[in-house]
């Protein structure tokens, strides 16, 4: 999924549950099926696979299934969109402190 079409807001509520950034983290070391995905989990596959619909959805996750069987992966749209936001506010905020900075190294101005 293209960062353009991806919504920055769902990236977010995606990454801000828990199981879904342990499942995150589980296929950053590549992927798996659903089946091996959810074994650490103390959740049913059902849910594992709820789970992977939000992620999915967001740009962080693809699901294929193969056969029987579904594998999953991480999917880079989510993220670049994220470190984009990222990036364009921390560009934002050092501008501001350099401001800031520029402003307090004046003569004069504080009380």
């Amino acid at each position: 999924m293209p960062a353009a079409k991806i919504n920055i807001d769902q990236v977010f509520h995606a990454l801000g549950d828990p199981t879904r950034r342990a499942i995150v983290e589980r296929l950053s070391e590549g992927p798996l099926s659903v089946s091996r995905l959810a074994e650490p989990f103390r959740i049913t596959v059902t849910a594992v696979m709820q789970h992977l619909q939000v992620l999915e959805e967001s740009g962080l996750v693809h699901t294929e299934k193969l056969g029987r069987v579904r594998t999953c992966r991480l999917e880079t749209g989510g993220f670049s969109a994220l470190e984009q936001w990222i990036r364009d506010r921390r560009s934002m905020w050092e501008r501001r402190l350099d401001q800031l900075g520029d402003i307090l190294a004046e003569p004069g101005k504080l009380p």
